[in-house]
């Protein structure tokens, strides 16, 4: 439900959604602290125990937070689930490429790769709009 006057203040539910989201920047608090950041400055998230390691340009971050929350999270700005334990933003990733038999391996922006399992190939066509190719998508 959207509310036409200022008077009417939005529900915590309603400023979640990210339709009604305006933001541009990612808050995350630390050592007291709120420090935002923009989206396309993380390259990826990966886990790390009960943790997740947010890896940004400017540095890095530890949120108590499970990766399944974060996917979910984060998704709207574009990151993708290539590992049951990383996911990597769609606009730092320069190449994929075949590895072994059915995995392949993603390069991002910094030089650093990572292996994509077979369990998230499919997540590889949200990379791009589009695909432009006369073979299947990554062969079938």
């Amino acid at each position: 439900m959207l509310h036409n006057t200022l008077s009417e203040p939005l529900s915590f539910a309603e400023v979640q959604r990210p339709s009604l989201r305006h933001a541009t920047r990612i808050a995350i608090k630390e050592n007291g602290r709120i420090l935002f950041i923009a989206p396309d400055g993380v390259l990826m998230v990966r886990a790390q125990g009960n943790y997740v390691l947010l890896q940004c340009e400017s540095g890095s971050f530890l949120l108590h937070e499970s990766m399944s929350a974060m996917a979910e999270k984060l998704e709207p700005y574009g990151f993708v689930r290539i590992h049951r334990s990383a996911l990597v933003n769609r606009s730092c990733v320069e190449e994929i490429r075949p590895y072994m038999k059915g995995l392949w391996r993603l390069r991002l922006r910094d030089g650093k790769e990572f292996t994509v399992t077979r369990t998230y190939r499919k997540n590889l066509k949200s990379l791009a709009e589009l695909w432009l190719s006369k073979d299947t998508f990554l062969g079938g």
